[in-house]
């Protein structure tokens, strides 16, 4: 039996198109997408609007759900709000649990998300690299123990990263860019990555390699 795991990156942050969001922001730990991004993020969902993709699950971070919306237009899909996907809790980046909208405001503005579905994995303040990578390794782990279809995951970079180790353990460290999509298959007992980092679907003009996490 074969299985597709997409998993994306979320596309670009406002705070890196416009670093002093930051400073006035009344949840500086969670941006929304800059004006690009949303553009990365239709590119990408018309990237897989042919794919078999049968569930879409997110990070409830703002900037992941805003691409997860715009995906899942072409899809005409759901979105499951997973935490476990969710970003690196960083004590050097952050000094709390960061601040973010609860399910129910996100439900509100994007109606697509299934408020349904509970989180499997639901991280802790703080994490630090090995942490944050066995919990999106297990989150991915559950998602596939529970959904035996094609599945869509939007994260960041270190749970896109990290999910896609939770399938091939002895994959390598890489580049992962903003908006940029990999493709792991089930083949009989083995996992493989067939793409990797890909940003061939985004336009010349927003297809800027980002490497920040």
């Amino acid at each position: 039996m074969t299985q597709t795991i997409w998993i994306a990156r979320h596309a670009n942050r406002f705070d890196f198109v416009n670093p002093e969001w930051f400073e006035t922001a009344e949840r500086r730990y969670d941006p929304p997408l800059s004006e690009d991004g949303f553009i990365q993020a239709k590119e990408l969902g018309k990237r897989l609007q042919l794919e078999k993709i049968v569930h879409i699950f997110a990070s409830p971070f703002l900037r992941t759900v805003q691409t997860a919306n715009e995906i899942a237009y072409f899809l005409d899909l759901p979105i499951k709000l997973e935490a476990g996907l969710g970003e690196w809790l960083n004590a050097d980046w952050m000094p709390k649990m960061p601040d973010r909208l609860s399910r129910e405001e996100l439900a509100q503005q994007y109606p697509r998300i299934d408020l349904r579905y509970e989180s499997r994995i639901v991280p802790e303040f703080p994490e630090n690299e090995a942490e944050v990578m066995d919990r999106t390794a297990r989150t991915v782990r559950k998602l596939i123990s529970e959904f035996s279809e094609d599945i869509l995951l939007i994260g960041h970079g270190m749970s896109v990263l990290g999910a896609t180790r939770g399938l091939v353990p002895e994959y390598p460290d890489c580049r992962v860019p903003l908006c940029c999509l990999f493709k792991v298959v089930k083949d009989s007992e083995k996992w493989i990555v067939e793409l990797e980092g890909d940003t061939s679907h985004l336009s010349q003009s927003e297809s800027k390699i980002r490497l920040s996490f």
